[in-house]
């Protein structure tokens, strides 16, 4: 089995320093941070987190999990995600994703939702063309410029890693063309394999090399001895997350259970495709270290 990637969300926008510092210790490959401008309660900026957590740590790799690319000027993405690649060393990861599911963020930003997906893919061209080239030009639909030169530029080359998240089809065409991963969330095993056959076909017909392209997949934890008590907490977690009724659907999205169970379900995946794993905590605030600590020393072992 190949060697399998773990990744740790950050759970607060308090206390970053500690908890980065905690997964690092405790072997995550991957810290990870998601945002929105406005949701259903307390969100985190993904670029502020991840700046933080820069800081406090020397190794663990952070990526955006994800950042809104369609809510931002594509100058403005590019000039941000090179500094922190710079700040970090070289430890940055793009995850983009499209939102939509708030609209009055949308609104808020004045960014039309209906054009989300055709600035996101847009804004991708943009933000590899600046990162990657001097005195760059660009004509596009939203975004036109000539002789920029974003200095400095990302450490790593040709430039970091950008992972495409979402559920259907246009996502999976979007990572195929300009992604380098794929990170789907509430997502089944059956629903990962057909999407990493579909990613592949994909990215063929665009003329891409995908040997080196990574599938991965975001997944909510909820780690308790009694399984019913790990469903429920994943469905009481998530149900306040996004403000809406989970109890039916949590058990088919997350990873729940003794660890066990949890390496059963992880398997699945593993052999769906997945070759990164970033887990989210949908568990009780007070519990989520000792879920990390059990996903480290109980569950990632097996995949290592």
């Amino acid at each position: 089995m190949a060697s399998i990637e773990f990744g740790a969300t950050l759970p607060s926008i308090k206390d970053i320093p500690d908890f980065a510092q905690k997964a690092e210790v405790l072997g995550y490959d991957y810290l990870g941070s998601g945002e929105h401008m406005m949701f259903h309660g307390p969100v985190p900026n993904s670029l502020i987190g991840l700046s933080v957590a820069a800081g406090a740590t020397s190794k663990i790799k952070l990526m955006s999990t994800v950042l809104l690319i369609p809510l931002y000027p594509p100058m403005i993405v590019a000039k941000m995600t090179a500094l922190l690649d710079v700040a970090s060393g070289g430890r940055y990861h793009m995850g983009i994703g499209i939102g939509g599911e708030f609209p009055k963020e949308f609104e808020a930003c004045g960014v039309p939702v209906k054009q989300r997906g055709s600035r996101s893919n847009e804004a991708l061209a943009v933000v590899k063309k600046l990162w990657t080239e001097r005195d760059a030009a660009f004509d596009g639909r939203y975004t036109k410029f000539s002789g920029i030169t974003i200095d400095p530029a990302p450490v790593q080359k040709p430039h970091p890693p950008i992972w495409v998240a979402g559920r259907k089809e246009p996502a999976m065409m979007r990572a195929a063309t300009y992604g380098d991963g794929w990170l789907p969330y509430m997502y089944t095993p059956e629903m990962l394999h057909e999407s990493v056959g579909k990613i592949s076909q994909f990215g063929k017909h665009a003329g891409r090399d995908m040997s080196k392209f990574r599938h991965g997949l975001f997944i909510f934890a909820s780690v308790y001895p009694d399984r019913d008590e790990a469903r429920e907490q994943a469905a009481r977690a998530l149900g306040r997350n996004y403000a809406q009724d989970f109890s039916k659907i949590a058990g088919r999205y997350a990873l729940y259970g003794n660890p066990d169970d949890c390496r059963r379900r992880l398997k699945e995946y593993v052999d769906a495709g997945a070759r990164t794993i970033m887990i989210s905590w949908a568990c009780r605030q007070q519990d989520i270290e000792s879920n990390m600590k059990l996903i480290a020393e109980e569950v990632a072992p097996a995949f290592r």
